[in-house]
């Protein structure tokens, strides 16, 4: 369990945390149009470059196999 001491620490840092992560939210512009906050906002993250290629191969995967001699 933890004491008192460190429980109000972590407390305080939580509280911290949050006024900062609100204050960040509350400068942010507001667009009109959400898409255009969201459009290239993840594009140079390597992890959506892998989404991406997963779901290509995905997709050629789940191609049929066309067989020459039915046709």
């Amino acid at each position: 369990m933890l004491d008192q001491t460190t429980f109000a620490q972590r407390l305080t840092t939580l509280e911290q945390t949050v006024l900062d992560l609100q204050r960040k939210v509350n400068n942010q512009p507001n667009s009109e149009n959400w898409l255009e906050t969201l459009i290239g906002s993840i594009s140079d993250e390597s992890a959506f470059s892998e989404a991406l290629d997963y779901g290509r191969r995905f997709r050629q995967i789940d191609q049929p196999i066309i067989d020459p001699k039915c046709e």
